[in-house]
Order: structure tokens, then sequence, then C-alpha cells
């Protein structure tokens, strides 16, 4: 008896081993948005309209490919009593940028340009590019050329190093160019920038500016065709994104949601719709890569679900994986140690036209999130990331400016993912 024991039980050990190692008993990650994270989602965002830090909030997380999470509260438009819904058309800003990313690295799958070609190869206006060394006695500029011609690589990572109004010595000079002047076409934009010199040597920072605008002229060049109509053929149509445009049609301007204001006392205070919607009502010449569009909620989770779901959406294929991947990985090195207000976004690197968390959060303060996640926002305090890690994607709406002084985003994360535990 004592003999079939023995024997048996290595067999019984045996046997729990490989039922551990068994296929069919592997376990997926927890999901992280239980019910109890949607009631804090809730409260949270609940909680910014009680206070009267935002008129109106909306926000859908994804996870494994499934929706998890929809909350609205508040007003679109406190003034006509318009609540927030998932139908709300809202200005995103720059989080047309990633749009304009996606576009372009749609011909880069093509093989129509490689990311070290240099940007005069299709775009001849940037050879022979000069660079701000210093400013004389007399105020005159004084100018070196370039130690390098400016790369597509550096317009997607924002150190092409063009001129912006932010550098005193050239803001004057910017003005009277008047690049971005929404009477210009893209063609027009990239010849006036070209015109300007450089604020530092392309790769030697990180600055943002007007780098996504000339990856527009850049698509339309390559690929013979206005950038608006590209970037919808190549990316919104196949996406189903029907209500992501630069102009707001008549019959959508209903659900179009006013932009407000916050004063340092906390007022808010409704931007003349004069003022908040001269973009978007009009079909002005200029067709920005870096702003410009409206979308809603389920518009802009369908391109982040192509993009967790490596770029395609259901049977549509926008780019190929090893591309999204890419995009998602950061490109900036550690020469690159000036990087503007980018260290205020977390521990991140930017890959193209995203930000790529590098690192798990280093305090409570920072933002949350998980590493290897991309994301970008908006001036009016939209947000949106992708975190492949959990297969989770979450879009955030609300307009309001100056850009989130609230800190809407952090309270946000903080629901989703859990206060930060050091």
């Amino acid at each position: 008896m004592k003999k079939t024991i023995l024997v048996l039980v290595p067999l019984v050990l045996l046997a729990s081993a490989f039922q551990l190692l068994s296929p069919a008993d592997k376990t997926t990650p927890a999901n992280i948005v239980t019910s109890n994270v949607k009631q804090r989602i809730d409260a949270t965002l609940k909680n910014f309209i009680d206070s009267g830090k935002i008129a109106g909030v909306s926000a859908l997380v994804f996870e494994k490919g499934k929706e998890v999470y929809f909350g609205a509260f508040g007003y679109a438009d406190r003034e006509a009593k318009m609540p927030m819904d998932r139908n709300t058309v809202v200005r995103i800003f720059s989080m047309t940028k990633p749009v304009t990313g996606v576009a372009l690295m749609s011909l880069y799958d093509k093989g129509l340009f490689q990311l070290d070609d240099p940007l005069s190869k299709y775009l001849p206006e940037y050879a022979h590019m000069q660079v701000l060394k210093a400013v004389d006695a007399n105020g005159q500029l004084m100018l070196e050329p370039a130690k390098r011609p400016i790369t597509i690589r550096d317009i997607t990572r924002h150190t092409a190093g063009f001129a912006g109004p932010d550098v005193p010595a050239l803001a004057e000079l910017v003005r009277r160019t008047d690049a971005m002047n929404t009477g210009n076409t893209l063609a027009e934009m990239s010849r006036k920038l070209a015109s300007l010199p450089l604020q530092f040597h392309p790769g030697d920072q990180w600055a943002y500016g007007n780098s996504v605008d000339v990856q527009a002229r850049l698509v339309e060049v390559l690929s013979g065709k206005p950038f608006d109509r590209y970037v919808r053929e190549a990316v919104l149509d196949p996406l189903q994104m029907n209500h992501t445009r630069y102009l707001v049609p008549d019959d959508n301007r209903k659900y179009f949601a006013a932009l407000y204001n916050r004063s340092d006392d906390g007022t808010l205070t409704r931007a003349p719709d004069a003022q908040a919607n001269t973009f978007n009502t009009k079909d002005w010449p200029l067709k920005p890569g870096g702003y410009g569009l409206t979308s809603t909620l389920d518009d802009y989770m369908k391109f982040a679900q192509m993009l967790v779901n490596h770029g395609s959406l259901g049977r549509v294929s926008v780019l190929k994986p090893e591309t999204v991947k890419l995009m998602a990985t950061s490109h900036l090195s550690d020469t690159i140690s000036r990087r503007m207000w980018l260290p205020s976004k977390g521990r991140v690197g930017f890959g193209i036209d995203f930000a790529v968390r590098t690192q798990p959060p280093a305090s409570a303060e920072e933002n949350n999130g998980a590493v290897g996640e991309f994301f970008w926002d908006g001036a009016a305090s939209t947000v949106f990331w992708v975190d492949p890690q959990n297969e989770l994607t979450a879009v955030l709406f609300t307009q309001l400016m100056p850009f989130d002084r609230v800190k809407l985003h952090k309270r946000f994360r903080d629901a989703i993912y859990g206060r930060y535990l050091p």
C-alpha cells in the first residue's frame, strides 16, 4: 500500500502541473473597469460639474474591444441648456495631430518615403535652412546654416526647429510672415514657414509648433490630393468617422458645443460664438494638420480602437501593425534634453504624433497610466489615450480653456486606474 502511494503522489503532482500549463486554464488579466471603477468615474466627473469647474464633460472607455464606460454630465451649451451627450460635436484642436500622423504613415506603408529622408526632397523650400544664432547690439538677427537638413522624422517628433511666436527674437518676424493665416493654402503656409529662420538646429531640441501642418502639406505632395480629401479617403471614411471634419454642416450645428474660458478666480465665461466657431463654420483655404477638426466621442473612439488593434478595425486596415508600433515608440534620444513643456505630461518620450509613456509615474502628482501608453490632448482640455498593455482606450471631451488648469485629466486617469501608490 505504501509503495502505491509513493507512485501516485508524483502522478498527482504531474497532473496538477499539467493543468497549470494547459492553455485552457490560462487566465487573462482582470478587467480594470469594474462596476466600482464605473461608479468612481461617475463621481469624479460629476464633481467637476457640481463644483462649477467645467460646464460639461463626457467620457467613453473601451476595454478588450468592448465599451465598458460611457458618461456625460453638465451642458454642452450651458446657456441653451443643451446637455453634454455622446452626439455632442467638439473642437478637438491638437487631437487632430494623431489623425494627420496616421494619414502620413499610410503613405509610409506604401513605400513613398522614409523617416530619415530630408524634408527638402519633397518640399524644396526647406533646403538650405538658416538657424538663429544670436541677436546683435542693433537688434539684427545673426544666422548660421543648419548643421543638417530637417528630416521627415523631425517633423513627426517636433524636433525640426520651426520658428514660433514664443521665441522673443523671432516673434515679430513670425507675426509678419503670418504662415498660419486661414486664408493661406497649405502650400502657401509651407513656403512662408520655410522663409523663417529656425529657432534651433534640427534634432537638438523638442519644441511644439507647426511640424504637423508641414506633415499635412507633405501628404498633399506625396498623395497628389488635397490634404482634407486624402485624410478622409485614407482614415475617416474607412473608419466610418462620419462626424469628424473641419467644416461643421448646418444640420449638425445644433450639436456643436459652446467653448468656455475659465478665469483665474474660477469663473466660467462662454467664448463668443463668432470667435469660437469662426474656423469650423466657413470653408477656409487652410486645412491644418495640427488643429481644426471637430469630432464626437464615438468617432474618435473608432480611431483609438483602430490603434489599439494594431492598425485595423473590423475588416478595415488603415496601417500595418509594425507602423503603429513605430508610431507608438519614442523617437527622442537622451541627447534631446530640452523638451519645452513635454515633461509636464509625465515620464514620456515622443513617437510619431503621440506622447509615449516610457516609465511608470514617479509620484502621486504625476498623471497616472501604464508604460507603453500613447496619447495626446487638445487645447480645449480634451484627451485620449491608447493603453496596449491593458487593451484599454479612453476618450474624454470637454470644451474648457486655458488647457486643463482644473486637473480634469489627472482625476479622470486616477478614477480609471486607481490612485498612485508609491
